[in-house]
């Protein structure tokens, strides 16, 4: 296999991306976290640009790493990552006199590493889709075709329906949904809701939560896994883009989308995309 740099461009698509083994030396568990920022960071991909969006990864050690505030996805060193303790983050998630100033205090103080950078002001979202959401890895970022659609009149609503299989076999049946809420703790707090609402109603978790006016998160088990669902959203919605130029879309009936989602043939090819490499 033909090792690749982290900005060499390729086309889009599945099977494309360029291998782990480009980061030879590196810790397993950071090099996958920065291939899929990486690829996340794409500029072909129109996912996220300039400090735009964020990862992150459960290390198994009652910490997380997650992007340093600012960075560039598609740029990411390892120097750009950092770890953070998550009790640190749970014990101030119910803390309503933070202002400003505390959040970032709590930010500092709950890295495992003090000469780490400040992490993300996502931390504290990025805590509950690990601990509350049963992700393993998680992908936030600002696709322009998804965000045609979170910050049109239509908002979520037209994600709620599906209009061909792959979208429910890759971003599952239903899929959370988040109001604007400025980014940070309270944000953290309303995505920790969802979570709560969607495991009530469905008796799980969801792959998608669409935050209205900002972007979708991919919570998943692996790191090919959340990349496999930021581009199935992608597809999905400039479909819907395309739909609603033609008239509108033609969505499933329910009863289809349920059988989908529930088809054991569906099930397997579902295990089999989630652990490619």
């Amino acid at each position: 296999m033909i090792a690749l740099s982290a900005t060499t461009s390729l086309k889009s698509g599945f099977d494309l991306c360029p291998p782990l083994a480009q980061f030879k030396l590196m810790n397993p568990f950071i090099k996958k976290l920065l291939w899929l920022s990486h690829e996340i960071g794409r500029e072909d991909r129109h996912l996220a640009i300039l400090g735009e969006g964020n990862t992150s990864a459960d290390a198994g050690d009652g910490t997380f790493w997650i992007k340093a505030s600012g960075g560039n996805l598609a740029a990411l060193a390892e120097e750009d990552l950092t770890p953070v303790r998550f009790d640190a983050i749970a014990a101030s998630l119910d803390d309503t006199t933070l202002d400003d100033s505390g959040v970032r205090e709590v930010l500092l103080a709950s890295r495992s590493d003090a000469n780490a950078k400040l992490p993300s002001v996502e931390t504290f979202m990025h805590a509950v889709c690990l601990q509350e959401g049963g992700a393993q890895w998680i992908g936030h970022c600002h696709p322009v075709s998804v965000l045609q659609i979170l910050c049109s009149r239509q908002g979520a609503a037209p994600f709620l329906q599906h209009v061909f299989p792959d979208e429910i076999v890759v971003c599952g049946r239903h899929l959370g949904v988040v109001p604007y809420i400025d980014p940070g703790i309270e944000l953290a707090r309303a995505v920790r809701s969802e979570l709560r609402r969607f495991r009530e109603e469905y008796g799980g978790t969801p792959k998608v939560i669409l935050l209205v006016n900002h972007g979708p998160v991919a919570l998943g088990q692996s790191e090919r896994e959340v990349l496999n669902i930021l581009l199935m959203l992608d597809k999905w919605a400039r479909i819907l883009v395309g739909n609603f130029a033609l008239g509108g879309p033609e969505f499933l009936p329910e009863k289809n989308s349920t059988r989908i989602d529930t088809r054991p043939d569906e099930h397997y090819r579902r295990a089999q995309i989630a652990a490619q490499q």
